[in-house]
């Protein structure tokens, strides 16, 4: 998430009551999480565990809740709850905007673009030209659109990240500043929901495909050309490189990469990042044909324990 203009350590610091260490004059440019952080950033740290890739990340600033040592180059701001206060910089920059109308004035539609009854979109959504908008969408605000888009009945674009802060008092949310991005050429099935970025962009890249009622979690990325079939749930902080194929139920855990051109066999589950230009399958998901030998070998122990009985 950008910032429309430059700020200060020292602005910054005021906006969240808390002390710095660095330059007051030290440029702020955005903030983001620490997977999608660049130069000029923000990105907020809670944990000793990930305090050194916090510290040693693209951020330049790093919000914190201990006064450790100021990398070289970079400004802290110190927090006694870094969550608490990167959710205070968000609804600052990114208030909630209400509704005015089912298609807000401040909404950029292309020309031949097909809106159906009952649609909703958001503020400063802009939309390309040559889609087919079905009734029922939902499209929240700031969303992105290409050209040639294709949105069935009841899908949901830019819904809020499911991330949340366990307390003692319950769950705390993390707000969402982010947005969904569909490039070019693709076609979306009825009820699904493509949730947005927590402070990026939730992507799904020019020409892919996606059945009925998928999940796509916050900041995914989708590439080129992937087919998707129905009841994927595919978690937040996802790759999918281009031109990969998941065959329906698949389920895949956050922060997985999925390599280019990979296919993952119907109600296969993803636990960790897979190589591309294979299939797979199974739960943990293994090459499909050695996981297809493994479950005929286990079809086989019966046999073998009637023949070890009678040894």
């Amino acid at each position: 998430m950008k910032f429309a203009k430059t700020h200060t350590l020292k602005e910054i610091s005021e906006i969240i009551a808390c002390d710095f260490v660095g330059d007051e004059n030290f440029p702020v440019l955005g903030m983001n999480e620490i997977h999608v952080v660049e130069e000029g950033d923000i990105v907020f740290v809670d944990h000793p565990k990930y305090y050194d890739k916090a510290l040693q990340s693209k951020a330049t600033v790093v919000l914190i809740n201990k006064e450790v040592e100021c990398p070289e180059g970079k400004a802290l701001l110190v927090s006694d709850d870094p969550f608490r206060d990167f959710n205070k910089l968000t609804r600052h920059f990114k208030p909630f905007e209400t509704a005015a109308a089912s298609i807000a004035e401040s909404a950029e539609i292309g020309e031949g673009t097909i809106i159906q009854p009952n649609v909703f979109i958001g503020n400063h959504v802009k939309i390309g030209k040559n889609c087919v908008i079905h009734p029922n969408v939902t499209i929240y605000d700031r969303c992105i659109l290409g050209d040639n888009v294709t949105i069935h009945a009841g899908t949901v674009l830019g819904a809020d990240a499911f991330y949340y802060k366990n307390r003692p008092e319950g769950f705390d949310k993390l707000l969402t500043g982010g947005n969904v991005v569909i490039e070019n050429n693709v076609d979306i099935g009825a009820g699904c929901t493509i949730d947005r970025g927590v402070t990026a962009s939730t992507t799904i890249k020019e020409g892919s495909k996606l059945d009925n009622q998928i999940q796509v979690g916050h900041d995914t990325i989708i590439g080129k050309k992937c087919l998707i079939a129905s009841h994927v749930g595919i978690a937040g902080c996802c790759i999918i490189e281009d031109e990969v194929t998941l065959w329906g139920q698949v389920g895949i855990t956050s922060g997985a990469t999925i390599g280019k051109k990979a296919v993952i066999l119907a109600q296969s589950g993803i636990s960790k990042s897979l190589e591309g230009g294979k299939t797979y399958f199974g739960y943990p998901a293994e090459e499909a044909r050695e996981k297809l030998k493994q479950i005929a070998y286990i079809k086989k122990i019966p046999e073998i324990l009637k023949k070890l009985k009678k040894i």
